[in-house]
């Protein structure tokens, strides 16, 4: 970050997660950090014994999936972005067997010129299920709701995600070395320059300003984000809970890091992406006269932003159809309906 500082992150201590206060975080829009909540993790063990150590205990519970990598040259720093035409990536991505990769990492560990190197978001169930079996947080659908998150592990040494959003919501457990997380609420998204909807570095729009030297001339109003702003510090077996849609820079600080991360909604099945909407919306409506714009958000505030209940309580049940509870039934026939009229 820039030498205007952003406020800490709310620390506490829990004594298992199932005393993580998710309403105050979620419901609140309150990010926080729990203090060694996953200290006792074999993974965090191996990792304070070494980073040798931490490779190795990976290695014991690879199942020999191939995996996609990242790696870019020295002169990025780390920092995996666009190059200078913001229509092509700072590096290369690979598929190849995780061994590939920990090799790269412990090639290069210790060089001041290394190569920034690290595996992305990796399915734990699909790739090692017996790591998480024996390291993971223990909560259930109390927390997650009917659909079971997505839990990934992100391997590297010292790299920067840059600042974007994600549809979800997140507890990180950052298990070996260091990592900064920067994060800024939902309403900040004009402050942070985001870049081009395709392509993107990770599959999200990031932030175009680089965090380390901001131009202030060409992102002015970066100023303001950074003064909404706030910064998590993560040791090993730290956790962080943050929210959907808020936007974080995550820096890894070690020459070796590893973290965990479980993304959730609580959301049916079959809610559908939000992002598609948006899509949608730059079809249909961002480019229509700001008269109609205007009645047209009177419209969404009616229908999707008030209460759920509210559009269909004055019609009989029967005919509520999709103003009323949606359920799977009605998804599918609501989406069958959209597809149609998309392709008129």
């Amino acid at each position: 970050m820039p030498a205007l500082t952003a406020r800490r992150t709310l620390e506490t201590t829990v004594a298992t997660p199932a005393e993580i206060p998710f309403d105050a975080v979620l419901a609140g829009q309150t990010p926080m950090v729990f203090k060694g909540l996953a200290r006792d993790w074999p993974l965090v063990r191996a990792g304070l014994e070494s980073s040798q150590a931490a490779r190795d205990y990976i290695r014991a519970h690879d199942q020999g999936g191939r995996v996609v990598g990242y790696s870019g040259d020295p002169s990025i720093n780390g920092r995996f972005f666009y190059d200078e035409t913001r229509t092509a990536m700072n590096f290369k991505a690979e598929r190849a067997p995780l061994e590939t990769f920990l090799s790269r990492l412990e090639a290069v560990e210790g060089r001041d010129d290394a190569p920034s190197v690290y595996v992305g978001s990796t399915d734990l169930d699909a790739y090692f299920p017996s790591l998480k079996a024996a390291n993971d947080l223990g909560l259930g659908p109390e927390v997650f709701g009917p659909q079971p998150p997505m839990a990934g592990i992100w391997i590297g040494n010292r790299t920067t995600a840059a600042a974007h959003y994600d549809m979800s919501n997140n507890i990180a457990v950052c298990a070996v070395g260091r990592r900064r997380f920067t994060l800024f609420p939902p309403d900040q998204v004009a402050n942070l320059y985001p870049g081009p909807l395709e392509p993107t570095p990770g599959g999200q729009v990031v932030s175009l300003v680089d965090f380390d030297t901001p131009d202030f001339e060409q992102h002015p109003l970066f100023r303001e984000a950074i003064a909404n702003a706030q910064v998590a510090e993560l040791e090993p077996g730290d956790v962080l809970v943050y929210p959907a849609l808020w936007w974080h820079q995550v820096e890894a600080l070690e020459p070796f890091n590893v973290l965990v991360n479980y993304w959730w909604n609580a959301s049916p099945g079959f809610v559908d992406t939000p992002m598609n909407t948006l899509l949608h919306g730059l079809l249909s409506l961002r480019d229509r006269p700001d008269f109609e714009k205007q009645g047209w958000k009177v419209l969404f505030d009616y229908y999707l932003f008030g209460p759920a209940d509210r559009a269909g309580a004055h019609l009989p049940e029967a005919a509520r159809g999709p103003l009323g509870p949606m359920d799977d039934l009605k998804a599918r026939r609501l989406r069958a309906y959209l597809l149609d009229r998309l392709n008129r």
